[in-house]
């Protein structure tokens, strides 16, 4: 296995591809909806791991994928995940002035723009994966598409969301509270495994493994973000922290403790490491993602 350095790098190499892919897609635009474009820019070009455009990738490259398709599929997975930001972060959700150590795009622009903003990267993504640049097979990008909308509706990323919302009153067991992070964290994450594979035209076995790999690093990532609300400071998350306490939120922290958390997000890592043992060596990226999520620091 490679150094944790060198995995950092080979994660940097993508996001900068990544970022000038969205770049290209989300040129900007001097008539008067030029202001949405321009928060949608914010929004988007911001920075951030880039983490679920990498999986995007490194799912295609086991089946040679062309890069510059992978890329687009994982620049419109990217820009549904930071859709979902700009609107968590509104006053009628979260409530956040702080993003990736900048203001949010409701404190940069204004709420209404910020809506749009979020409208319109979650439109746009859909028709990148829509484009005949992105696979020039039209099953393909409807595949593409349905993945897409599974992972980021009602039965995935938005239907956690509304879960979380009513988490406070909900009083779930554990149960729901794996139901819950599944949906919010996890289906974009396993979408976007996923989405390696259907542009590759692999079968559904090589799917589903990438999905349940992706299901259980989501799992794992949204757990070390719990830890990291209650270890880290706002300074070094970029974000603020310490809010689930303060809502009383059900966690995984909270039901299991700080080591017992800990102690389960590794023991998701192992699980997903285990499932995309069906690639070989070829998967060495996809292991070095597993590891990179429960430990990074933001």
């Amino acid at each position: 296995m490679t150094t944790t350095h060198s995995f950092a790098a080979t994660l940097s190499e993508c996001a900068t591809a990544v970022n000038a892919t969205l770049d290209r897609l989300l040129p900007a635009v001097a008539t008067p909806e030029g202001r949405v474009v321009e928060a949608m820019r914010y929004a988007a070009l911001d920075g951030g791991k880039r983490l679920r455009p990498f999986l995007v990738v490194a799912a295609a490259d086991l089946f040679n994928v062309p890069r510059e398709r992978a890329l687009r599929a994982g620049a419109a997975v990217e820009m549904v995940h930071c859709y979902s930001l700009v609107h968590d972060d509104l006053p009628a959700m979260d409530d956040d002035d702080l993003r990736r150590g900048r203001p949010t795009v409701h404190k940069a622009f204004d709420e209404a723009t910020a809506i749009l903003a979020g409208d319109g990267l979650l439109t746009q993504a859909f028709e990148v994966l829509a484009d005949p640049a992105t696979h020039p097979d039209g099953a393909v990008r409807a595949a593409l598409v349905t993945e897409l909308a599974k992972g980021s509706g009602a039965a995935g990323m938005v239907g956690g969301q509304m879960i979380d919302l009513q988490a406070p009153n909900l009083n779930l067991d554990d149960a729901g509270l794996i139901r819950l992070q599944s949906l919010k964290t996890g289906a974009l994450i396993a979408c976007s495994c996923r989405l390696g594979a259907v542009l590759a035209g692999a079968p559904d076995s090589a799917r589903d493994a990438l999905g349940a790999y992706g299901q259980a690093i989501g799992f794992a990532f949204q757990i070390a973000d719990d830890v990291l609300d209650v270890e880290s400071s706002a300074q070094v998350a970029g974000k603020a922290t310490g809010k689930d306490a303060a809502a009383g939120k059900a966690t995984f922290v909270s039901r299991l403790g700080l080591e017992g958390a800990i102690a389960e997000a590794r023991r998701l890592v192992e699980q997903a490491i285990g499932q995309i043992e069906i690639f070989g060596p070829a998967a060495e990226p996809l292991r070095q993602a597993a590891v990179f999520v429960i430990g990074r620091k933001t």
